[in-house]
């Protein structure tokens, strides 16, 4: 089985471009830093926390989804399989690689998380949530600080635009 789970950030946006042909597809490379689990004795150590720099590509709607919202210091967790090839380059030598290519791609934080990190996630910026928690929809609901919106009292499960 071919299966990778990363958590991690985006060091730069991602590099897209569109295959050629009569279906343009999509293909984001990035890549992720990724924060290697320390041990307890570099802990009490007190040695800097390191990290791995992974390359990723993702196709068609993933890359699409990359384009658009992932940026540089964005948090996502994504989940694909490892693939290795090789090529020969100008000089004729042979050249080696090994990708992440990402099969599903979500946000591992919310807006404000991203926004109080200082990285450049370009995100709008919030609002700041309102003292009362009884918002109108009318209005427009505010956002809660973890990033989700508030529900006002008395909305029944049946109104809401879900299941």
């Amino acid at each position: 089985m071919n299966k990778v789970i990363l958590v991690g950030r985006l060091t730069r946006d991602p590099n897209v471009t569109y295959s050629q042909g009569e279906r343009q597809t999509a293909i984001a490379r990035f890549t992720l830093a990724v924060d290697r689990r320390r041990s307890r004795s570099a802990e009490n150590n007190g040695q800097e926390q390191t990290a791995d720099f992974i390359s990723c590509v993702a196709f068609d709607r993933q890359g699409e989804f990359a384009e658009k919202y992932l940026h540089q210091g964005t948090k996502v967790v994504l989940s694909g399989r490892i693939q290795t090839g090789s090529y020969t380059n100008r000089d004729g030598q042979r050249v080696y690689t090994t990708d992440v290519v990402a099969e599903d791609i979500e946000f591992a934080e919310s807006k404000n998380a991203a926004a109080g990190n200082g990285g450049n996630v370009g995100y709008a910026e919030s609002r700041p949530a309102p003292s009362n928690a009884s918002a109108s929809f009318d209005t427009g609901a505010a956002a809660s600080q973890e990033g989700f919106m508030n529900i006002p009292d008395g909305v029944d499960d049946e109104g809401l635009p879900f299941n």
